[in-house]
């Protein structure tokens, strides 16, 4: 009786086969056949010609020279900023309710009621969110640029019942130096 010599395994081969044929088959079917999927992206060249919204251009913050003047073009800004960064742990209304803040100790400020813990006002509003509070949740925002920071600060101030002491002139000569 002669002995079957061959060691290789058939069923393994027969596998490995079948899978490069329908790598192969797959590769061609997406690079050919499928045309794709559409993300609904909306890719904008910044070189196009701005858009007018209602008449106007769209707001651009890098073009408000004293940001800490507000405007209510900046506190929609801030609302913005607000909605994207702030309102997960403050809430949308800034109540504090926010749903991240439930979690944390201590809970996150209700900025409508605005029992600052380091004052009133702009200027300790922009320090906050340029220093944070040790020892607490809030965190420093000092990588936002100056001019969200004070759009931010402007949006908190519009929607907060203790609005404190905003002396125009000292808020300018801060402003100057804060980066």
């Amino acid at each position: 009786m002669s002995e079957n010599k061959d060691s290789h395994n058939h069923g393994g081969l027969v596998a490995f086969m079948f899978s490069m044929a329908f790598v192969f088959v797959f590769f061609i079917y997406t690079v050919v056949v499928h045309k794709g999927v559409d993300l609904g992206e909306k890719v904008v060249d910044p070189r196009a010609p701005v858009e007018l919204v209602d008449g106007k251009a769209p707001f651009d913050i890098a073009s408000v020279s004293e940001p800490w003047v507000g405007s209510e073009d900046l506190i929609a800004h801030g609302q913005k900023l607000y909605s994207a960064n702030c309102a997960m742990c403050h809430g949308a209304t800034g109540a504090g309710d926010g749903a991240a803040g439930q979690g944390l100790n201590p809970k996150p400020r209700n900025l409508i009621e605005g029992q600052w813990k380091k004052g009133a006002g702009l200027i300790a509003q922009f320090k906050v969110l340029q220093e944070g509070i040790a020892g607490g949740s809030m965190a420093s925002y000092a990588h936002f640029k100056a001019a969200d920071r004070w759009a931010l600060v402007h949006y908190v101030n519009s929607i907060t019942q203790n609005k404190g002491d905003n002396d125009p002139v000292a808020i300018a000569e801060f402003a100057k130096t804060a980066k």
